[in-house]
């Protein structure tokens, strides 16, 4: 369910300011309203949290496994951090250094070792040499007054030293500038650069056993950083300031015995329409075992939207069931499962969840008699064909039915599916407004009818189930009546003038009309989805069942392995597409859900602190 709020507004005196955040902070259940604010404070905070995210970072990429050791103390750890900013400086001054003479080192070594000291001295007794590389053509135009050595060729260029003197305009050479080491010298250089970066890595891989101190103290940075953002935000004058912020309504109690214990003055009031409060969203542990798909989904409803909890998991539960379709899968999730449970030593809300998700899926599997998609295991073990309902089986043949007969049933069943989860969400939206007292409850009634009627209508175009066309006309004309009645009606609203309102409507209600019957359909994808990984899982089957005798026997298994396990794989990314679909798209846009909420993060402490820190 989604928590109530209250508004809260706080006055505290201005010289209390900074103790009563610390006192608030504390407390930790007051949403406070966060404006953007600037100060010079907050960016040196949020300077030295992005300089602590990098070498977080940093360390992290560096191999080998941390060590666990003792936390520091903070002067301990200042030390340490100070130590690590600049071996990573050093790191990268060094680094480029390196690099600067491997390409010096590269463009120099044709030449061969020589000392530039040498030659510099020469020209200072004055002999001047220039170096080119030029084309024996070239070389063979050039004038017999200019003097030069020839030091080393190859088949198409040489070498040369000119002695006092320039080459003419018209030849084409390359002339060496003179570096200011040897080659020699740039790889001793290079060397030592090496052992000095070696010993920094070794140094910066000591200090990421370390990783743990600066987690935490990265942590104290943020909760720095927001503090100091509360504080700037706080408006007021040199007598008192005041914030404002929502409170749960279970949290009322102690905010108010927080209140009189530090004598602040405040007033609780109820949430204004055009307010947007933070949603907060609690659950029995059962329900509560669908919020990591939540979270990395990143979807929060809105404040006055729907809790869809509960129903998304039994839903999304029947989709991962009949998407993954076999119940070998299923038992492998449950081992993994199990597994999980175990290296954690307790039953995480993934874990449970990942349970539900592989039972439901052994449970379909057994009743279509899907087994590693293998016709031969449902043959070999008679005990499985008992659990088979044979209208939705994979492998009819076995029970004496015809292959049409039951996927026309496995597509009847997708779409009884789709009828009901689209049906709830009319369901709710009526119940809700009848509470309310909102007239426009009728036109949700009229999508409800509509929405069922329509059901018989797509059995008979996908799968030609005969219906009563005229019935079923009737019924969806009254449903699209009841939407364009009372469509546009509402609880502060004339009757004539949502009836102009929903008339004014009328195209767009016929469109959503079409979009009813087209999301019914949408439902198939169970149906086709599971068909084609049942249809992946025999494909490889066949190619391997030739392999599983004598010497080829190992590679028969691993086809086996490589060919279920790219299966398991695409099964679980459709059930992200399309099993999240049906809840987020189908079933939320029929019940009006647009996910525009924000996650209910009260200031609280996220690190103890002292009573000397912020």
């Amino acid at each position: 369910m989604i928590v109530p709020m209250k508004r809260v507004s706080l006055v505290v005196l201005a010289y209390e300011k900074r103790s009563a955040l610390k006192a608030l902070r504390r407390a930790g259940i007051v949403h406070v309203d966060e404006i953007p604010v600037r100060s010079e404070k907050l960016e040196d905070l949020n300077q030295s949290k992005q300089q602590m995210q990098r070498i977080i970072n940093r360390l992290q990429e560096l191999p080998g496994t941390p060590t666990a050791q003792e936390a520091l103390s903070n002067s301990e750890f200042a030390e340490m951090h100070a130590r690590v900013v600049w071996l990573f400086e050093q790191q990268k001054k060094i680094e480029e250094q390196r690099q600067k003479m491997l390409i010096e080192s590269e463009r120099i070594r044709p030449w061969g070792d020589f000392s530039p000291s040498s030659i510099q001295e020469l020209k200072a007794q004055g002999v001047e040499l220039r170096f080119y590389l030029i084309g024996k053509g070239d070389l063979a135009r050039l004038d017999s007054d200019l003097h030069y050595i020839r030091l080393a060729s190859n088949r198409k260029n040489v070498m040369i030293a000119v002695i006092d003197g320039l080459l003419p305009q018209t030849i084409s050479a390359q002339k060496l500038e003179l570096p200011e080491y040897s080659l020699s010298e740039l790889e001793a250089e290079i060397n030592s650069a090496v052992k000095r970066l070696a010993s920094i890595k070794d140094e910066l891989q000591a200090c990421a056993n370390y990783l743990p101190d600066y987690k935490h103290h990265l942590t104290l940075l943020e909760q720095d950083e927001r503090f100091e953002k509360v504080s700037v935000a706080m408006e007021g004058n040199d007598t008192v300031v005041w914030l404002s912020g929502y409170l749960p309504t279970q949290d009322v109690d102690s905010f108010k015995t927080l209140a009189s214990e530090q004598r602040w003055a405040y007033a609780l009031d109820d949430p204004g329409a055009e307010e947007q409060p933070p949603t907060l969203v609690e659950n029995k542990r059962w329900i509560a075992i669908i919020d990591p798909v939540f979270k990395i989904l990143g979807t929060v409803p809105g404040y006055r939207e729907f809790d869809i909890s509960m129903w998304f998991l039994m839903f999304f539960a029947i989709f991962f069931a009949m998407i993954v379709g076999d119940a070998a899968y299923g038992l492998i999730f449950l081992i993994f499962g199990i597994g999980m449970h175990i290296k954690q030593k307790k039953a995480t809300n993934a874990t449970l969840l990942l349970y539900v998700l592989s039972i439901t899926s052994i449970a379909w599997g057994s009743i279509t008699g899907t087994w590693f998609g293998s016709k031969a295991v449902l043959e070999a073990l008679p005990f499985l064909q008992s659990l088979v309902i044979p209208q939705l089986a994979s492998y009819p043949e076995l029970f004496g039915l015809e292959a049409t007969t039951t996927q026309d049933m496995v597509m009847q069943l997708c779409f009884i599916i789709g009828t009901m989860h689209l049906s709830l969400a009319c369901a709710m939206n009526i119940y809700r407004k009848v509470g309310q007292k909102d007239l426009s409850a009728v036109a949700d009634f009229g999508w409800l009818i509509m929405i069922d009627a329509l059901y018989f209508l797509v059995l008979m175009l996908v799968i030609n189930t005969p219906v009563p066309v005229t019935a079923v006309a009737a019924v969806v004309g009254a449903g699209f009546l009841l939407v364009v009645l009372f469509g546009a009606q509402g609880p502060n609203i004339s009757f004539w003038k949502g009836l102009a309102g929903g008339a004014a409507n009328m195209f767009s209600t016929f469109l959503n009309s079409i979009s009813a019957f087209s999301n019914i359909i949408s439902y198939i994808r169970l149906f086709a989805v599971g068909m084609a990984s049942l249809a992946i899982a025999q494909s490889f089957n066949g190619m391997a069942s030739g392999l599983l005798q004598g010497f080829a026997f190992p590679a028969g298994v691993l086809v086996l392995i490589i060919g279920h396990g790219l299966n398991l794989v695409m099964a679980l990314l459709s059930v992200v597409v399309h099993g999240v679909r049906l809840n987020l798209l189908e079933f939320s846009g029929q019940l009006g859900m647009e996910w525009t909420g924000f996650t209910y993060d009260p200031f609280r402490e996220t690190v103890e602190t002292s009573s000397k820190t912020l």
